[in-house]
Formats: C-alpha cells, sequence, structure tokens
C-alpha cells in the first residue's frame, strides 16, 4: 500500500506541469492565430498601362526616365513641396512630367492626387490595396491612407461604389518618375470625381491638410487643354497653337497666384478641358496659405510634337517650392555687414559682435557666398567660399576681410580706401554635378548669366560666378578661360575626365 501511495503522489505532481505546458502551448497557437488575422493582407494594384502608356520593360523604363532627367535642365534646384504633372504617355508627356520629378528629393510621403477618367462620381476614391506596382517594383501605400479613408467616409466623401482604379493610367504613370527619383517613399493614390463641386473641394482639402508635413510631396495630375472634335472642345479653329497657349496659360495665371477659386472659376467660364482641375484645385487650397511660390518648369502640346494642331493636348510641369532667396532687408543686412567688418578690419582688426537671436533662419544656414570689392568700376578684390562651409552672416564677414586684403592679385585695401569701395554680395546655391555626354551637350546645357561653373580637371580646379558671363558671353571662351584660370590646358572641358559643376547666386550690392 505504502508503494502504491508513492506512486499515486508522483502522479499527482505530474498532471499540473502537464497541464501547465498544455495550457502554454495552447495560448501561444492562440495569440499566433490572433496576430495572423490582424495583419492586413497584401493586396497589390497591378500596372494597367505598362507597355502602351510607358515601357513594360525595367531596363528601358529607367533608361527613358533617366534620358528625360538628362533632358531637363532646371538651372534653379528648389525645395519642391507640390507640382502639377502630366500623365498622358510618355511619349508625349514623359519630357514634361521629368522638368517636374527631376529636383524631387527627400520626400517620405506621396500624396497623388488624379481625375478619373473611366468613372463618373463624386468626392474621393482610395483603391483597396496595399502596395501598387509598376515595372520598378511595388510601392506601399502610406498607413495614414486608412485614417484619411475613415475621415472622408465621415465627411460623405468617400466614393466606394466602384472600382476607378483598376483601369486609371492618371496615378500610376507618375510612378516610375518618383521610384528613380526617391529611393524609399510611401503613397496616398487618391482619385476625385468629375461630379465634386467646389464646396466639397474645400472639404476634402481640409481633411488632407491634417496629414502632410515638411516631409510630404503633394502632386496633382493632369493634362491641359484637350483641344479638337476628338475632345469635342473648339472654341476657335484659327490660330489653334497661339490660341491655345493663351487658354493654358489663363489658367497658369491662377495657379501662380495659388487663387483655387479664381482657377475654378476660370474653368467653369471657359470649360477649358483640363482633366485635372479638380485636383489641381485640392491642391491649391491645401497650399495657398503657405510661403510657396510657383514655377512653370516647362509646356508642349501633342500639336508641337506631331506637327498637327487637329486635335492637341496641352502639359505642363509646375513646381512650388520653398523660396531661398534673400528677401531685401537680409541682402541690406549683409552688405551693412561687410561694410561694417571691413571698417573694423581695416581700422582696429577687429570684427563686429553679431546677436544672432536676431538673425532670420536663412542668414543662419551654412551657404556659399563671394565678395566683389570694386574701386572706380575696376575688381580691388574677390574671394570666396563656392560650398556651404560656415553660417551665411560669418561667410560675408570672413570673405570681406580675404577679399580686401588676401586677394593675391591686388595689394591689400587700406582704411583710407574704404569710401572709394564699392561693396557686392553673391550668395551661393549649392554646386550641381552637370551630366552630360559630348561637348556640344556641355555647350547645351549651360545657361550664361544664371550658371556659375566649377571646372575639376585633375588636381586643377576653378570658378566663375555667373556675373562673368557678361565679361564672356560665349560659351567655348568662358569655358576655355576657366580651365585656363586653374592651370589646367585651355581645352580641358573637352576631356572625358573633366568633371562640371553649377551653381546659381543671388548678387546683390550697397
Amino acid at each position: 500500500m505504502e508503494s502504491i501511495k508513492r506512486k499515486t503522489g508522483v502522479s499527482k505532481l505530474k498532471i499540473p506541469i502537464l497541464s501547465l505546458i498544455l495550457f502554454t502551448i495552447l495560448a501561444i497557437l492562440i495569440l499566433t492565430s490572433t496576430e495572423t488575422n490582424n495583419t492586413t493582407p497584401k493586396i497589390t494594384r497591378k500596372a494597367a498601362v505598362a507597355g502602351t502608356f510607358y515601357p513594360a520593360s525595367k531596363t528601358s523604363l529607367e533608361n527613358t526616365i533617366n534620358t528625360y532627367y538628362k533632358n531637363a535642365k532646371d538651372s534653379t534646384p528648389k525645395e519642391v513641396h507640390a507640382i502639377i504633372a502630366p500623365h498622358a504617355g510618355y511619349t508625349y508627356s514623359g519630357q514634361a512630367a521629368a522638368f517636374a520629378y527631376k529636383n524631387i528629393q527627400g520626400k517620405e510621403t506621396i500624396l497623388l492626387l488624379a481625375p478619373s477618367h473611366h468613372i463618373y462620381f463624386r468626392g474621393a476614391s482610395i483603391a483597396n490595396v496595399t502596395h501598387y506596382k509598376t515595372p520598378l517594383g511595388e510601392i506601399k501605400l502610406s498607413e495614414k491612407t486608412d485614417s484619411i479613408r475613415e475621415d472622408l467616409d465621415k465627411a460623405d466623401l468617400l466614393y466606394t461604389e466602384k472600382d476607378p482604379h483598376k483601369k486609371e493610367h492618371a496615378i500610376e504613370v507618375q510612378l516610375p518618375f518618383l521610384q528613380i527619383s526617391i529611393t524609399d517613399f510611401e503613397i496616398i493614390p487618391i482619385l476625385i470625381g468629375s461630379a465634386t463641386d467646389y464646396t466639397d473641394i474645400k472639404r476634402i482639402a481640409d481633411i488632407l491638410k491634417k496629414y502632410t508635413d515638411e516631409s510630404t510631396l503633394i502632386i496633382a495630375s493632369s493634362d491641359f487643354t484637350h483641344y479638337g472634335p476628338r475632345y469635342s472642345y473648339t472654341p476657335f479653329t484659327e490660330n489653334k497653337e497661339e490660341n491655345i497657349k493663351n487658354l493654358d496659360y489663363g489658367a497658369l495665371e491662377y495657379i501662380e497666384k495659388k487663387d483655387p477659386e479664381s482657377f475654378h472659376n476660370y474653368i467653369q467660364k471657359t470649360g477649358a478641358t483640363i482633366c485635372g482641375s479638380k485636383p489641381i484645385t485640392i491642391l491649391l487650397e491645401m497650399i495657398q496659405e503657405n510661403e510657396l511660390k510657383g514655377k512653370l518648369t516647362h509646356y508642349d502640346t501633342s500639336g508641337r510634337i506631331t506637327g498637327d494642331y487637329t486635335n492637341s493636348v496641352s502639359y505642363i510641369s509646375y513646381i512650388f517650392y520653398k523660396d531661398d532667396t534673400l528677401n531685401k532687408e537680409e541682402q541690406k543686412y549683409l552688405t551693412t555687414l561687410a561694410r561694417n567688418t571691413l571698417e573694423s578690419y581695416l581700422k582696429d582688426k577687429k570684427t563686429p559682435e553679431i546677436n544672432k537671436d536676431v538673425l532670420s533662419e536663412k542668414l543662419t544656414q551654412k551657404s556659399g557666398c563671394f565678395v566683389t570689392l570694386t574701386k572706380d568700376s575696376q575688381l580691388r578684390g574677390c574671394i570666396g567660399h563656392i560650398f556651404p562651409q560656415k553660417p551665411l552672416y560669418q561667410c560675408v564677414i570672413d570673405n570681406s576681410i580675404s577679399a580686401a586684403v588676401r586677394d593675391s592679385r591686388f595689394s591689400p585695401t587700406t582704411y583710407d580706401e574704404l569710401d572709394d569701395i564699392h561693396i557686392e554680395v553673391s550668395v551661393l546655391s549649392a554646386p550641381q554635378s552637370l551630366e552630360f555626354t559630348s561637348p556640344d551637350e556641355l555647350l547645351d546645357k549651360l545657361t550664361p548669366l544664371e550658371d556659375g561653373v566649377v571646372i575639376s580637371y585633375g588636381f586643377h580646379k576653378s570658378t566663375y560666378l555667373p556675373q562673368v558671363w557678361e565679361q564672356l558671353p560665349d560659351k567655348v571662351e568662358f569655358l576655355t578661360s576657366l580651365c585656363k584660370k586653374g592651370g589646367a590646358p585651355g581645352d580641358c572641358w573637352k576631356k572625358e575626365n573633366v568633371k562640371i559643376e553649377t551653381y546659381q547666386a543671388q548678387i546683390f550690392w550697397e
């Protein structure tokens, strides 16, 4: 009996342990199952117009867009926050679109607004997918998309009856440009129905504004005037090219002013067949209070491309960017600072004391700059930094002194000369590498009076500010002189291993 009791006791100890193990395993299975069920399944919107609107081959698509980018010379790179880009087949609108997309960088979320070409509806539609796919790969929808969908639904502005996305090209054709320009980003793709009125547009804009920040790029996908019997729009029959352009530029006037109501009224008044007018109006509503400047970067028409204006569609590339130029007060501050620096240094070897708390953000940002001194209209000294090294105000202080006493081409400036010295300040954008495949292409891409140029050839390096074009307006003469300035052969700009960088300058004086 004793033996039996001992065995029974051991058995009673094992049962709770086994139960605990089984319970733990069951709990893990339940949790795993719950996590799996809560994970949103991957749903991919496949490319619908690859092979028709743009190349279906990854290599061909990459080469096509990179060629467009090489041909898209924009002499004023800006911090772009919103764009209007066309959405026709790349043969017609691809080059125009490249002018909008070339300078895009540093954006994490892309808000894409586009018209619906296949289904007529009121409000906004967001595809019930998790990814969009092109020949260049998949793009994930932003986590913000679900919240936007909920807000639109609460406002009775979310369209869900049919799927207008399946065949739609207006969003899809924008994606490869983004995939080439930006390495890592997510999208919020929204179609706007043509039955959406102006009141709804304002409400949609108010909702979307809550989900944008400095890392967001807003895109309005739109072609402009669709002229001709094919589009049932022939408001004129003479001077078609000129009148189409006038019609498009009339709309651009209100886009430049960031005036959504006037733009909307212009469309209503003229009947202008701008297919993405509602996405554009939403964009303008979202940015009208921002301190963004607008710029037309390219304009073209299918009529020009084909040589036939019987039927023609216009393509506009437009950017809204943060203006990094200095205002008049900031310019005056820097020229006064340069003058005070020269007076203090040439008299007492001291520099002015700066209260950085009262300086604007632009004056404290690192920037390249040159200070140029002239006397009796003749150069007296010019020295600067091409690349950003120090805060702008400090750059002006340092180079004011250097231009006065360290330019080896001249004897040091004296305090007694100051009344006759004229001061000019050039604030530079960061140099950008210029891509070209031949000397002729290099010449074609340079813009006199706008481009400052840096030539690097072996150990030789030299630069000319944009204003030097006034003395050397011929491009060959300009580049030859610049090569020689750096101690290189005069034809160094034609060599295979030469590196060319360009920058722009904001120039002002006392």
